[in-house]
């Protein structure tokens, strides 16, 4: 496929093939904005993450995480966070999903008061998606997204749709297909910056604005970038300054240490706080390491009502209402069967109750991953809310959550398994194949996966190998046994493809590099993306 024409600022290069999308997607302007971002933060990006890289060895060194003392001040004082939009006020109910075209008109159709748009963990970041999604946000914008499908059908918006909120990728990625001065340009800057420049007037213009939702931070120093290239963008492109609102995914163990602070940070644009809980897990197995005591049992034991994610997600309820802002729940994944009704009733009550404890403990919204879930959220939802667009007013003051609590890893009647880790092993496989063949939002086992799953599951069978984990029906994980279940769990999924097209072998040889190394990789979307499009 044909090149892009040269830019005419020679510092902005273009190494991704022309799309379909190309020409209304990277035009000069946007790129020449895209540019600006990057030249005034990216120095400023790179310092963080090598912050984050000094606390992860104070971490490996012994040193656990605590509430900063030097930002004391921010949560004794009085302060809150910007009113809410109109069309933010009410968000009990969002839907999530990538880029991608039918999924988009789907979620904005679904009856969800919010739809996310993600370019993140549910989008694999091939150069065909990345700028097909920002077209697609283009038209979505302007309500003229449809798509016709090769039966025929026909797909377009309805008169009432979800408010769209855009998650760029973390500050952590870069995405070399767009060089600004030699060096690849921040995916996040090139996300946000495209989205921006393309839709920002035409948003506000339709009585909305741009909204955001920010992943994978881990400090109110990286809250504080986004503030700042907020405010310049803002100021570039002659629009009042407040006008994008941003939620920010309290999805890492040392941005739950920093919620008040995050929200400071961003307190002009911050629109609220989200429980991001497979994400989360990840990062607390990541940072705190086999140096911990902690034992670490079959990942479907991990839920939210353990100790430790009680104390994350109590906390968060608190901070968010008591400065203002919307405290939003985590993911229902589930995906009806059209085969098996007794699944679906099993899961649907699953679902319910997950948001019963949610809506109870004073969440003002939650996220579901399947449009058919909308309908069971918003009941639930409804029941506690009634006409009010929120729960704000619950301060929760019963909620008092010590650093040790957030850290105390403890999971009553928890155990490993060997049905477990070829839990683990199987899904990890699965989606890694679906990702590196271009898909980021994959349905397996009737559950809508995206990366933060391979993450945990990765994770998990890291931790295992590494510390020995002892499993119930006795032994211990090593190197040998976590290859021989993975050996056992390719050849089956690759007898199920029979002729069909996959890239397991691919998705082996990545998990293996992920799971048997010494120090745990950072992400493995870092890790995976030189074989992403190969």
């Amino acid at each position: 496929m044909a090149q892009m024409k040269p830019h005419p600022d020679r510092g902005i290069q273009v190494t991704g093939a022309a799309m379909p999308d190309s020409a209304r997607v990277l035009t000069t302007d946007a790129l020449s904005f895209v540019a600006q971002l990057q030249r005034r933060f990216d120095g400023q990006r790179q310092a963080l993450l090598a912050e984050r890289v000094v606390r992860q060895r104070r971490f490996d060194a012994g040193e656990r995480p605590d509430f900063l003392a030097e930002t004391s001040k921010v949560r004794s004082s009085d302060w809150s966070v910007a009113a809410a939009t109109a069309d933010l006020e009410d968000r009990r109910v969002e839907i999530t999903g990538p880029v991608e075209r039918k999924m988009m008109i789907n979620a904005l159709n679904s009856g969800a008061r919010v739809f996310m748009a993600d370019f993140e963990d549910s989008l694999s970041p091939t150069w065909a998606n990345v700028v097909a999604g920002q077209g697609n946000c283009i038209d979505a914008v302007r309500r003229t997204i449809d798509f016709t499908s090769p039966d025929g059908k026909r797909y377009a918006l309805a008169d009432r749709t979800a408010t769209l909120v855009v998650r760029p990728r973390g500050w952590h990625l870069t995405d070399a297909r767009i060089r600004i001065d030699g060096a690849p340009v921040s995916a996040s800057l090139l996300d946000f910056g495209l989205f921006f420049h393309h839709n920002a007037h035409e948003l506000i213009a339709r009585g909305s604005g741009p909204y955001f939702y920010l992943p994978k931070m881990e400090s109110h120093r990286e809250a504080r970038l986004w503030n700042e290239v907020f405010v310049f963008a803002q100021e570039a492109l002659g629009i009042r300054r407040g006008a994008i609102r941003a939620t920010m995914l309290i999805e890492t163990l040392p941005a739950a240490f920093e919620m008040e602070e995050i929200l400071y940070e961003l307190r002009e644009h911050a629109a609220g706080l989200n429980a991001g809980r497979w994400d989360y897990i990840f990062s607390v197995i990541k940072r705190l390491g086999p140096s911990s005591d902690f034992a670490l049992p079959d990942r479907v034991r991990l839920t939210m009502t353990v100790p430790f994610m009680r104390a994350y997600t109590e906390l968060l309820v608190r901070t968010c209402h008591r400065r203002g802002a919307h405290a939003i729940g985590g993911m229902a994944a589930f995906v009806p069967s059209r085969r098996d009704q007794k699944v679906n009733e099993m899961a649907m009550t699953r679902v319910r109750e997950d948001k019963l404890r949610e809506s109870s403990d004073g969440f003002d919204g939650t996220w579901v991953a399947h449009p058919d879930l909308v309908e069971v959220a918003t009941e639930v939802f409804d029941a506690i809310l009634g006409e009010h667009p929120h729960q704000k007013s619950r301060l929760r003051d019963d909620v008092r959550v010590e650093a040790r609590e957030l850290i105390h890893i403890h999971v009553p009647g928890g155990e490993l398994t060997e049905t477990g880790v070829r839990g683990n092993v199987d899904v990890a496989l699965q989606y890694l194949d679906a990702w590196l063949r271009g898909a980021g939002a994959v349905a397996i086992h009737n559950l809508m996966e995206d990366v933060a799953t391979a993450e945990i599951a990765r994770a998990q069978l890291w931790y295992w190998v590494r510390t020995r984990a002892n499993l119930a029906s006795g032994g211990q994980m090593s190197e040998e046994r976590y290859l021989t279940i993975r050996r056992e769990v390719l050849t089956a999924l690759a007898d199920q493809r029979g002729g069909a097209e996959h890239r397991l072998s691919d998705a082996a040889e990545l998990l293996d590099r992920l799971v048997l190394t010494e120090e745990m990789k950072e992400f493995l979307t870092l890790e995976g993306e030189v074989m992403l499009e190969e």
